[in-house]
């Protein structure tokens, strides 16, 4: 059995929002051995979004994880690997430096016991941060616009240049991805299927404890998410929701070791031909309000009518309001700590840079 050690780093990122780009690094580093260990790094600078507590049963939450370690040393070497029986360690294609511009996986990559995986093109919390103070309700549509572009430029650029790491970008959905992420599993006989619909918008950890809570309903739950579309969302939430878009909402869900499968665009109102197609024993609602359809009906009815319906508690009261509000709280705090990041990428950049450029000059001079 192969395993595998990898790093979440919190000291140079807004780390602690897990979204489906960790979740997709995780994904590529489980497929290159058996037994994924997470290692949550401890040390954090700035404003966290969510508690040390929330994050770790976030990174549980990802179906590709088999064990997490809490309180992981920042920097990478032999003898934590060998600690937790690891065959070598997973980052993605950015690089992590000590404070004194150190690679923080220099010993392991000098051992040979280092891998690499492509970061999730499109994806970044620092352009997560935008959409939130944005404001507007056509921010998944609107990338281009000028004050679209002056908060991308105050999270994601220092005032020496562009880091590809720290930069923002629009992601690009494909069916690939989602196959992907998806289980590929059917229903079996004997499994009870639940139905929950919703946004699931910044898939967050009041998401996990309600699918946790509703998976529990059943000793073999086969739990299908529907999420609703963009617009559909924006009419019963308002301000700038959603701040995630469809695809990116999908692959959030899809990581959830919770769920098995995700309706994408469900109609609003759980309908008959609904509850029939997928062979729903059970539909579940959180306590969250629920809103009337657009005619004013109850979307429920249906489900309320034939007995199925059950109200959960998962007894956590987050909401994507409260992760808002959150981010709005520490504004200025976030664009210092992403300006100093960039900066700091950008001084890493240059001196590559030049090295490479010394290199040439010696191998030219070699030859003449």
């Amino acid at each position: 059995m192969v395993s595998i050690l990898v790093l979440l780093r919190k000291r140079t990122r807004f780390y602690d929002m897990v979204h489906y780009g960790h979740s997709n690094q995780l994904r590529q580093a489980k497929a290159m051995g058996d037994y994924l260990i997470v290692g949550e790094i401890s040390k954090h600078k700035g404003p966290p979004v969510f508690t040390q507590a929330e994050r770790y049963k976030m990174v549980r939450a990802i179906k590709w994880v088999d064990e997490i370690v809490e309180g992981a040393p920042y920097v990478t070497t032999l003898e934590t690997l060998d600690k937790y029986c690891c065959d070598f360690c997973v980052h993605g294609d950015d690089i992590t430096l000590t404070v004194d511009g150190k690679d923080t996986y220099e010993e392991v990559k000098k051992s040979g016991r280092y891998r690499e995986c492509k970061r999730t093109q499109g994806v970044s919390t620092t352009d997560l941060v935008g959409r939130m103070l944005l404001m507007t309700k056509a921010h998944h549509s609107n990338m281009g616009s000028s004050d679209y572009q002056q908060h991308t430029d105050n999270f994601g650029r220092g005032p020496k240049g562009h880091s590809p790491w720290t930069g923002v970008s629009q992601f690009l959905q494909t069916s690939q991805k989602i196959i992907q992420f998806a289980s590929g599993k059917e229903p079996q006989p004997g499994d009870t299927i639940i139905y929950v619909a919703g946004a699931f918008d910044l898939f967050h950890i009041g998401h996990v404890d309600f699918l946790d809570a509703v998976s529990q309903l059943s000793e073999k739950p086969y739990v299908i998410v529907g999420l609703h579309f963009d617009q559909e969302v924006n009419r019963y939430k308002g301000k700038n929701y959603p701040i995630m878009n469809i695809h990116e909402r999908t692959l959030s869900v899809l990581a959830c070791r919770y769920v098995s499968e995700v309706v994408i665009g469900a109609p609003y109102a759980v309908t008959k031909d609904l509850l029939d197609h997928f062979k729903v024993d059970l539909v579940c609602h959180g306590k969250t309000e629920v809103f009337p359809d657009r005619d004013g009906s109850d979307p429920y009815a249906v489900p309320r009518k034939m007995g199925i319906l059950r109200t959960v508690d998962s007894g956590n009261s987050l909401t994507t309001d409260v992760i808002v509000q959150r981010i709005i709280k520490n504004r200025l705090l976030f664009e210092a700590r992403n300006q100093k990041k960039e900066a700091k990428e950008m001084a890493v950049i240059q001196a590559m840079k030049r090295r490479e450029e010394d290199k040439a000059k010696e191998r030219a001079q070699a030859v003449l």
